[in-house]
């Protein structure tokens, strides 16, 4: 269980982390887990020796364990034109498919070891023991992955340190030293703990977070310096090094024009799902110095890391937590003029973050003239998730509008990123073209107009209990033009 724990941390910078990226690890755990229960049965019966194909079993699992990091980097680029459920199915097989099967071999043989030991009166006893310590083992080895070895050590180190523990139990079977086992065990654990997360993995991350694997790379933009933070695979935000209103992602931009137009240049306060680079924020602070504006970022490392490498400063309001706890715990009297979702990433899109109870609390905290402005990328044509989200939000909005880059759409685009905007009031015009930066143009779509062309039945109402977000926008994982 630690190894699958580890897993989705390991193929997060190759194809992002979603539920689709979840379901395939366990399953693909799973299945090994199956097999390797089969064949340690089969084994079981005919052998006289389990303790050596225990042995055995437990160094096929280090060394498969220990080359499963290598064996992502020489598969992933065989298989990244693939659409990215077959993407995420074919990196999970090659790295880690082969260590559940050797880990499942285990049981069925550890368990007839400790049968054939124990009187017949006391065997129903010791079999429910040895399905005890198994559960308690799965719980173990996640509890640590999850709460201790990826943060303390990183992905590399968590595996690192699984397979010590398999190589030390294998020593153990095969020459039942375990006093040297358990000195072993601890001294690789200390070694590991001693090496950070970015020396361990400096391939990929600068920061290894318990949430992402950060990077930031220097960006040279029609001559002017800039960085850019991308968050496990995805690009997430560019900020220019000497100005903070340059804003050089569309949508950021896009957002910051409407929200220029509507309020006529004055803010009093935002609020922001998701902090990234921080590139709005950063932007806003400049000519609203006595604005208040608060971050919900959930992760602490990002929030460093902006204001270190992406010059994003500290004159915010940072809540690190989940953004709807965030503005349910906020005085009860505290409004905003804008709040941002920017917390989606890609196509992996919080649930929690787009249901009907989550807009009520979104729209009891802003005020008369406040706006509800998020980023959602989907389909360019009948974009289902952002039409049933839409639809959701008319529940607690009288205006819902959906605006696109006309000046990033070609005819061969099947995909896009579109800016809702929700309110009490509607947006004056159909058309803004940018004042500040980029000669960019953004239009209004008529919800719907479009909601009556892709047909209404198609439209899911979002709730707590019922968001299948994945459903709606499944062709974007499923079908290859539109991945790219």
């Amino acid at each position: 269980m630690a190894l699958e724990i580890v897993a989705g941390r390991a193929l997060a910078p190759y194809v992002g982390m979603s539920l689709y990226t979840w379901t395939l690890i366990i399953a693909v755990v799973l299945a090994g887990l199956s097999l390797g229960h089969w064949i340690g049965g089969v084994v079981a019966d005919k052998t006289t020796r389990p303790d050596r194909w225990v042995a055995g079993g437990l160094s096929g699992a280090a060394l498969t364990a220990g080359v499963s990091l290598v064996a992502l980097r020489l598969v992933d680029p065989a298989v990244e034109g693939i659409d990215p459920v077959g993407h995420t199915g074919a990196l999970a097989l090659a790295a880690f498919f082969l260590p559940s099967t050797l880990a499942g071999l285990l049981a069925p043989l550890l368990t007839k070891m400790a049968l054939d030991a124990t009187p017949p009166e006391r065997r129903g006893r010791v079999l429910g023991l040895m399905f005890a310590l198994g559960a308690f083992g799965a719980i173990l080895g996640t509890l640590a992955a999850g709460l201790v070895m990826i943060s303390l050590v990183g992905t590399t180190g968590s595996v690192i340190i699984v397979t010590g523990v398999y190589a030390v139990l294998a020593l153990v079977f095969w020459s039942g030293r375990a006093r040297f086992a358990a000195l072993a065990v601890f001294g690789l654990a200390v070694g590991a703990a001693a090496l950070s997360p970015s020396r361990l993995w400096a391939v990929h991350c600068l920061t290894e977070s318990a949430y992402f694997c950060i990077r930031v790379d220097d960006l040279q933009f029609m001559g002017r310096e800039a960085r850019v933070m991308a968050l496990d695979h995805l690009a997430h935000g560019v900020n220019d090094a000497k100005d903070p209103q340059l804003l050089l992602t569309p949508y950021v931009h896009g957002v910051d024009e409407i929200v220029r137009h509507r309020l006529g240049g004055q803010l009093d306060s935002a609020f922001f799902i998701g902090g990234g680079a921080y590139s709005l924020p950063r932007a806003w602070a400049v000519p609203h110095p006595q604005a208040r504006l608060a971050v919900a970022e959930l992760d602490p490392a990002v929030t460093r890391v902006a204001t270190e490498k992406l010059w994003a400063g500290s004159a915010l309001k940072v809540y690190h937590a989940d953004a709807r706890l965030a503005l349910k715990t906020l005085p009860a009297d505290v409004r905003f003029d804008v709040i941002f979702g920017d917390a989606f990433h890609d196509i992996s899109v919080p649930q929690h973050l787009v249901t009907d109870e989550f807009h009520a609390l979104v729209a009891a905290r802003l005020t008369e003239r406040g706006i509800y402005a998020m980023n959602v990328v989907d389909k360019l044509r009948e974009p289902l998730f952002v039409l049933s989200l839409a639809e959701t939000l008319l529940r607690r909005f009288r205006h819902v509008e959906l605006w696109m880059d006309l000046e990033a759409i070609s005819q061969s685009e099947k995909r896009t990123t579109w800016i809702v905007i929700a309110s009490q009031i509607a947006t004056n015009v159909g058309e803004i073209r940018s004042k500040y930066g980029f000669p960019r143009r953004w239009v209004q779509v008529p919800v719907k107009r479009m909601v009556s062309h892709v047909g209404a039945e198609k439209m899911v109402f979002l709730t707590d209990d019922y968001a299948p977000v994945d459903w709606l926008m499944r062709d974007l994982l499923l079908r290859r033009e539109l991945t790219e």
